[in-house]
């Protein structure tokens, strides 16, 4: 198969100045895309920029805190007045506020959804109104969390919010499709500061400092890789070659791609003139009652020896 090839096509990352947004906006500019990169931190963001350029690629930072609106709107004008169109937007920044749910705050809980939720909002909101009026489809990729998929502890605003992106991508799936902007979730699991610091993987830590990577047993029964291994799926969803898909949650890390379903019917049951508490008691272990889901976001154990 031919590389990919995003050559005249200009790209928006959101919270691109470090780890996996980084990851992304670099892979992007290898294939050939224009990048306007984002984070709310200039130095990452110019380390970024200073990164693809450097390999030579084209890129711009843009600073600012996604959430507001008029942050999305910068952005988008950004990339029409430096490369004169927009072609796909990701949106990745995030924060976590992590606490359980007795304990959590209504700032850790609004900080959360303000950067994920609302950020992915407006940015697409932005996003898709210039590609519907340029005319020529586009590719927004938003990006998810396992958390959002099965939930995850201590994380109330962040799966909520990973959750409602699964929503948004099914949702302006249907609403983009007559403009031929397709949307996806991407759903990354990769090493950072933050898996560093899971208690499981501390006798990975030294390993992956070292430069040594991750084992096979990580890589696949954990689908757990470094940023650099999310970032081909954000380049396909880009490139022409995925111009039918759309709606999907796809999940990516380490040697292991993923396809999560989405919400389905798995039992149903029936009772003339509907149901009373009594009625479900007595049909629940033989109907839906064998049929209940996993939760919470979960691996199995690690054997490094």
């Amino acid at each position: 198969m031919s590389a990919i090839d995003l050559s005249g096509k200009v790209a928006i990352v959101t919270g691109a100045g470090r780890g996996l947004g980084r990851a992304y906006a670099q892979a992007l500019a290898a294939a050939g895309a224009a990048v306007v990169v984002n984070d709310v931190d200039g130095e990452s963001a110019a380390g970024t920029v200073e990164a693809i350029t450097g390999a030579g690629g084209r890129a711009v930072a843009e600073v600012g805190p996604v959430g507001p609106s008029q942050t999305a709107d910068a952005l988008v004008a950004r990339a029409v007045d430096e490369y004169g169109r927009l072609d796909v937007l990701v949106t990745n920044a995030g924060i976590l506020r992590d606490a359980v749910l007795w304990k959590m705050t209504d700032e850790q809980f609004d900080a959360v959804v303000e950067t994920h939720l609302r950020g992915t909002f407006t940015c697409a909101r932005a996003a898709a109104r210039h590609l519907r009026e340029q005319g020529e489809g586009g590719r927004l990729i938003l990006v998810g969390s396992p958390a959002g998929q099965y939930g995850n502890f201590g994380q109330t605003n962040y799966a909520a919010a990973k959750a409602g992106i699964a929503a948004f991508a099914r949702t302006w799936a249907l609403e983009l499709a007559r403009a031929e902007i397709t949307v996806n979730a991407v759903v990354p699991t990769a090493w950072t500061e933050m898996t560093a610091t899971i208690p499981a993987y501390a006798p990975l830590v030294e390993r992956v400092n070292a430069g040594q990577g991750l084992p096979r047993q990580v890589r696949q029964a954990h689908a757990l890789g470094m940023p650099e291994d999310c970032a081909p799926l954000v380049v396909f969803l880009a490139s022409d070659a995925a111009a039918g898909i759309t709606g999907q949650a796809i999940g990516i890390g380490g040697d292991k791609l993923t396809m999560y379903a989405s919400p389905v019917d798995v039992a149903a049951a029936f009772r003339d003139g509907g149901w009373t508490a009594e009625a479900i008691a007595d049909a629940w272990p033989t109907t839906l009652g064998p049929e209940l889901q996993r939760y919470g976001v979960s691996f199995p154990p690690l054997d490094l020896d």
